[in-house]
């Protein structure tokens, strides 16, 4: 009774048992198939970008592939062509740029002391090419300077006049002065003849004692003559004639004068405005009849020659050497411009040129890097000043880069 109610155990237990354990078997077999997949989810994510993702990367600032050796996707604030995103490689550099002409855009101004004058003529207009020191504006004091002008070079005339007529008659004086004292001395000797003649018929008994004292009189008189001549003369400084005080005094006078007339002159340029370079008028921000802009009357450029100023990362500005080749992508006038590196910036800055997107980091630390455009590229960024384009800088080896210090991405800004 007892052994026919117990139920068999072999025939129930032994399947239940096994069946767990190749589960178990299957599932490990597929664990190497996760980092794969979450590995290949990744960079189908990097790639594509979901809104999900993008959200992400615009709320922490993150730049994704930054952390690889090989760009994998493009920051979201620059928007570079299809064609342009394939060529890209992982030693290129791309950042933000404007194109300006060379030397950058010039802001003329009123010249110092012009006060509350107004513009009167602007003799030229937007995008005519002018010469350095070329008049661009005149203001309306001008024609009470240019009376002032006049009044200094009449003042100069009148003390110039003075200062020869001063001369003649120091120079006249001079000879009335010698003229007397050579008649002095003749008379001089001639009454001491008359004296030397009258003391020898006297002491001979001829001559009378009041003869004697008549020529002894007219003797001393002449000597007298004499001494006042020679103090008249000795007024006279002998050689230059500029060495006489009164011609000290007049030059003095006409120095004076000719100042006076600098000033006037000085006074005059402050009616005129001249071009500092040789460029091309940008903009006219003055009409006639205004009082001229605290900013300034027009702005200029030497367009001839064009240039671009790009913003490179600090972490990526050791990548950048003179002479690298750069491509600027300039989308809105749909072509590229080509240039090469040729002056990197010494200090680190902020950000200055900020993309569309709001979430953009606008506290970037970067490097200002300039490019000078190849000819042709420049002619056709001529009319372009201040356009805000895409510069890719050839880092790679082959371009003469220095060797990278981190292996991060070197795509984006």
């Amino acid at each position: 009774m007892t052994q026919s109610s117990a139920p068999p155990p072999a025939a129930t237990d032994a399947p239940a048992s096994r069946l767990p354990k190749r589960r178990r078997g299957r599932w490990l077999l597929a664990l190497p198939l996760i980092p794969l997949l979450m590995l290949s989810g990744g960079v189908v994510g990097m790639y594509f970008q979901p809104p999900g993702l993008r959200l992400i990367f615009e709320r922490t600032g993150l730049v994704p592939g930054a952390g690889s050796s090989a760009p994998i996707a493009l920051p979201p604030e620059i928007d570079l062509p299809p064609a342009v995103v394939e060529t890209i490689v992982p030693s290129d550099v791309v950042g933000l740029a404007r194109l300006m002409p060379r030397g950058d855009v010039i802001t003329v101004g009123l010249p110092y002391g012009a006060g509350d004058a107004r513009i009167a003529t602007l003799p030229v207009s937007e995008g005519d090419r002018v010469a350095a020191g070329q008049l661009v504006a005149t203001l309306d004091n001008l024609p009470f300077l240019e009376s002032a002008l006049l009044t200094a070079r009449a003042e100069v005339a009148v003390r110039e006049a003075a200062l020869d007529q001063t001369r003649a008659a120091i120079a006249a004086s001079r000879e009335e002065a010698q003229a007397a004292l050579n008649q002095a001395r003749a008379a001089a000797a001639e009454a001491q003849a008359e004296y030397d003649r009258t003391l020898a018929l006297s002491r001979r008994g001829v001559a009378t004692p009041a003869a004697l004292e008549v020529a002894e009189a007219s003797r001393s008189q002449t000597a007298l003559a004499v001494a006042k001549a020679e103090a008249t003369l000795s007024r006279f400084v002998a050689g230059d004639a500029d060495a006489q005080p009164d011609v000290i005094v007049a030059r003095r006078q006409v120095d004076a004068a000719r100042a006076a007339l600098v000033r006037a002159e000085a006074d005059l340029a402050r009616a005129r405005v001249h071009a500092p370079i040789a460029g091309t008028i940008l903009t006219l921000d003055a009409r006639p009849g205004e009082r001229p802009p605290a900013g300034g009357i027009l702005t200029m450029g030497d367009t001839d020659t064009m240039m671009a100023e790009v913003e490179v990362y600090q972490d990526r500005i050791s990548r950048v050497a003179i002479g690298q080749p750069v491509e600027l992508m300039a989308v809105p006038i749909g072509t590229s411009l080509t240039g090469h590196v040729s002056g990197i910036g010494l200090v680190v800055g902020r950000q200055g040129l900020l993309p569309d997107d709001i979430a953009a980091n606008t506290d970037a630390r970067v490097v200002e890097v300039e490019v000078k455009l190849d000819p042709e590229s420049s002619r056709i960024a001529a009319r372009y000043t201040n356009l805000e384009v895409v510069a890719r800088i050839r880092t790679g080896p082959a371009h003469g880069a220095p060797a990278a210090p981190s292996p991060q991405a070197a795509v984006g800004q």
